[in-house]
C-alpha cells in the first residue's frame, strides 16, 4: 500500500482517538495509541498532524500545559468509521464464520464493513505488523455444509415482513412431496441452523408454528391478509421446547456415561450442560460423565460422534436406541457390495 494511503489511515485513526469535550487526550497519549495500532510516528509528526487537521475539523487544543491536550468540540457529531485493530480483526473472523452460517444474501448486507476491516488490516503491514488475515481463521465444529443459496429478493421480502409484522404470500417447494405449494405465512422469527436458514411462521388460520427453509421459497410477496400476531411468542422460549433439537422423549434426561480422558478434558473446558459432573479416572482410565441433557437427536448424534470413546450406561431407553442404531449400521456394512 502506498505511503499516501498509509498517511490517510493514520489521519483517520488519529481522529478516532480524540474524545469530545470535556474529555481530552495529550499528544503523547495519542502517539502511544497510534503505535499500539501499528503506526510508527514521532511526537513532532503527531503534533503537525493535529495542527493540520484542526483547520478542517473542530479540534480544540489546551496549550496551558505541556504536552498539549486535544479534544473535539462537544457539539461535534462524528461520522468517522470507528475501526481499530481489534474491531477490524473481529470483523474478519466474523466474516469467515458467518460465511458458513448465513446465506450470501445476508452476508452482502455487511460487505462494506468487511471490506473496510480487510483494508484496515492490510495497511498495518507497512507499519510493522504481520499480515493478520493470513494467520486467523474461523472453522466450524464438525463438518459444515455449503450454505443453501437464497435469492436476495426473497431475503429482503422475508426480513421486511418479519420486522414490520406483515403477512406473506409464498410459493414453497415441499421437500416431502417435491412439489410447489402456495401459502399465506405470518412470520414469527428466523433461525440459522448449520447451513440452512428457516422462517418460523403460522400458516393461514392455523395456530401451529411451522419451519420454512428460505432457499425453498421460490416466490414471495406482501400479502393483503391481515397479519395474525402471536403476542405469547418468544423465540428463546420456543427453542427451549426443543423445536430444532428433534426431540425423541419428553423433557430432559440424566445421561451417565463412561468417557475417555481426552473427552473429559474437553468437557471440563466446554461442558455439554450447565448441570454436569466428571469423576476421577477409574483403574482402566475411564471417566464417568453425569449430565442433564435434552432427550433428542442432537444429544444422540453428539454421543455417536465419539464412537468407541464413549460408553452410555443410563438411561436404559437412550442406551437401547444407540444399540439399535449400531446394530442397524453393522447389518448394513456387513453386506457384500
Amino acid at each position: 500500500m502506498s505511503s499516501q494511503h498509509n498517511t490517510l489511515f493514520r489521519y483517520l485513526t488519529l481522529l478516532q482517538l480524540i474524545p469530545r469535550q470535556p474529555g481530552y487526550r495529550a499528544t503523547t497519549t495519542l502517539q502511544a495509541l497510534l503505535e499500539e495500532r501499528g503506526f510508527q510516528v514521532d511526537l513532532r509528526s503527531v503534533q503537525r498532524d493535529l495542527e493540520k487537521m484542526s483547520s478542517n475539523f473542530p479540534l480544540l487544543c489546551d496549550k496551558t500545559q505541556k504536552p498539549y491536550r486535544w479534544s473535539f468540540d462537544a457539539a461535534f457529531k462524528s461520522n468517522l468509521p470507528a475501526l481499530d485493530t481489534p474491531t477490524a480483526l473481529t470483523l474478519v473472523l466474523a466474516e469467515e464464520y458467518l460465511k458458513g452460517l448465513l446465506p450470501q444474501a445476508a452476508i452482502v448486507q455487511l460487505n462494506n464493513q468487511f471490506t473496510a476491516a480487510r483494508k484496515y488490516l492490510e495497511q498495518l503491514k507497512e507499519s510493522g505488523f504481520s499480515d493478520w488475515t493470513q494467520h486467523v481463521k474461523a472453522i466450524p465444529n464438525g463438518k459444515a455444509l455449503i450454505p443453501a443459496p437464497i435469492d436476495s429478493i426473497i431475503w429482503a421480502e422475508v426480513t421486511d415482513a418479519l420486522l414490520k409484522g406483515t403477512a406473506l404470500d409464498v410459493t414453497y417447494l415441499s421437500r416431502t412431496k417435491a412439489e410447489e405449494k402456495q401459502f399465506t405465512l405470518h412470520p414469527l422469527g428466523l433461525v440459522a441452523r448449520h447451513s440452512v436458514t428457516y422462517l418460523l411462521a403460522t400458516v393461514g388460520d392455523y395456530e401451529d408454528i411451522r419451519h420454512f427453509a428460505l432457499h425453498r421459497i421460490k416466490k414471495c410477496k406482501h400479502s393483503h391478509a391481515v397479519y395474525r400476531e402471536r403476542r405469547d411468542f418468544t423465540i428463546d422460549e420456543y427453542l427451549k421446547q426443543g423445536a430444532f433439537g428433534y426431540p425423541i422423549g419428553e423433557g430432559d434426561i440424566e445421561l451417565v456415561a463412561k468417557i475417555r480422558p481426552k473427552i473429559a478434558w474437553l468437557l471440563s473446558e466446554t461442558p455439554i450442560s450447565e448441570h454436569q459432573s466428571l469423576s476421577e479416572p477409574d483403574e482402566d482410565g475411564w471417566v464417568t460423565l453425569t449430565a442433564i441433557v435434552p432427550d433428542d437427536l442432537q444429544t444422540q448424534w453428539w454421543v455417536m460422534g465419539y464412537g468407541g470413546e464413549i460408553h452410555v450406561l443410563e438411561p436404559e431407553h437412550f442406551r437401547s436406541r444407540l444399540v439399535s442404531v449400531i446394530n442397524n449400521m453393522q447389518n448394513l456394512y456387513s453386506k457384500v457390495i
